[in-house]
Order: structure tokens, then sequence, then C-alpha cells
């Protein structure tokens, strides 16, 4: 199955497909579509599906493919209604520019700063939607918990990688390596993604 994913963010479709084998993912850009969508969800599940929605929309009379959008995201005992939905952007002035992950990370350590272990506990969301072209929507949702740490650890990964400690895997994100997709959000989330089209393709 070819599956037409709500990003344009190739690595995003390189992690995804390399998760959801043996199906096959593409980009908006591959159809000659520019693929934007303002987020005004409030939660992760209503991004994720206004994602897959749009681009549905888009692309009727264009192609077939089930869209499938990704909205993830941290939450931060702590730091309540901080990052969540706006975890991207998280510490931009002014609501819509994207800082450096190095620089989100430090400024996440400042605000933490003076917290005790116990209480630096964090999870990461990761919400998968797909929408079939008959207007049937499958929604999962994968979750990794642990804890922020109060100097970034290692350089492997991505984004929040580095100052965050994955209690499952008993170690940093940015120390999983191959292993990153068995303990993080997004790999959990793509293998209950999985089953449900391995049933889809099975009906």
């Amino acid at each position: 199955m070819d599956i037409l994913l709500a990003s344009s963010n190739k690595h995003k479709k390189e992690e995804l497909e390399e998760l959801l084998r043996p199906y096959r993912i593409h980009l908006p850009e591959e159809l000659g579509i520019h693929f934007e969508c303002e987020e005004t969800g409030t939660t992760f599940e209503e991004n994720a599906l206004l994602k897959a929605l749009t681009l549905i929309e888009m692309t009727q009379g264009i192609t077939d493919m089930p869209v499938l959008a990704d909205d993830s995201g941290l939450i931060v005992d702590a730091l309540p209604g901080e990052l969540g939905v706006h975890t991207a952007r998280f510490g931009s002035k002014d609501g819509v520019t994207v800082l450096p992950a190095a620089q989100k990370n430090m400024l996440l350590i400042k605000r933490l700063e003076g917290v005790e272990c116990e209480k630096r506990g964090a999870t990461f969301h990761c919400v998968l939607a797909l929408v079939e072209r008959n207007g049937k929507k499958t929604v999962v949702e994968g979750l990794s918990r642990g804890r922020i740490l109060e100097q970034p650890d290692g350089i492997g990964g991505f984004g929040y990688d580095p100052v965050f400690f994955n209690n499952e895997a008993g170690c940093p994100n940015s120390a999983l390596g191959n292993d990153k997709g068995r303990y993080s959000h997004r790999g959990k989330a793509a293998r209950m993604m999985k089953e449900c089209l391995d049933r889809l393709v099975q009906t």
C-alpha cells in the first residue's frame, strides 16, 4: 500500500517509512503539491486529524492514497501548558519562529533550574491519524515516559533527545541509536498503526 504523508519533512518520511515497512510513504511534493496546515488544535489528536483531513481535501481527484498525519510533542510535568502542542515553538517570542534544538534544550534546562529530580517528569506523545478516501479515521497514540536531565547528554537523535532520559530504556534518547524505534513514542505509535494497516489490507 502507498500512503500519503501530511508533511513536507523528509526526515519524518524516512523515519515512518522505516517503522511502517513494507508500506510506502510519499510526500505531497511528489504529487506537485505544496502542503501547509495551520495547527490550530488544542490536542495532538486534533492537530493530527486536522492535517490529515486538510491533505485529503487538497488531493481529491489527484490520488486514491490514504493520508497519514503525525502530531507529536513533549509534556513536562513542572511546566504545564508550556510545551505540548507548542513543543516545536517552545521559547519563541512571536509564537511562530522555531528556535534551534540546542537553544530550546538549554532554555528547557534553565526553566527547570532548581527542580528536584523526582519532579522533572516528562512524557513524549505521538498521535498518528490515518484518513481513508471513504472518510474512515484511525487514530493511535504512543507514549514514552521519562524525565528532563539537568544537562544535555550525548549528541545522537534530534530535538529534545539529548535532554530526555527514557525510563523504559534506562538512558537518554540520544543514546538509543538503532533501538530508538523500540522505545520512542513515534515507534510505539507506528507499531500500533502498522497493525491497523495490516488489518486494512486484509479486508
